[in-house]
């Protein structure tokens, strides 16, 4: 109904290597930038870097 979505669905996933994602939105036309964000990790049991995955 609307104009094209400015926000989008995104994956970030851990730094570490551990292969878990979390799925986000965010708004592309605020932040056109990679988010980085440092979220827990259940498979490594403790809180890591998540950055955007493109």
């Amino acid at each position: 109904m609307a104009g094209k979505d400015a926000r989008g669905t995104i994956k970030m996933r851990s730094t570490e290597g551990s292969g878990h994602v979390y799925m986000t939105n965010k708004s592309r036309r605020n932040t056109p930038d990679r988010l980085e964000l440092r979220k827990y990790d259940p498979v490594l049991r403790r809180h890591v870097i998540f950055r955007e995955e493109r």
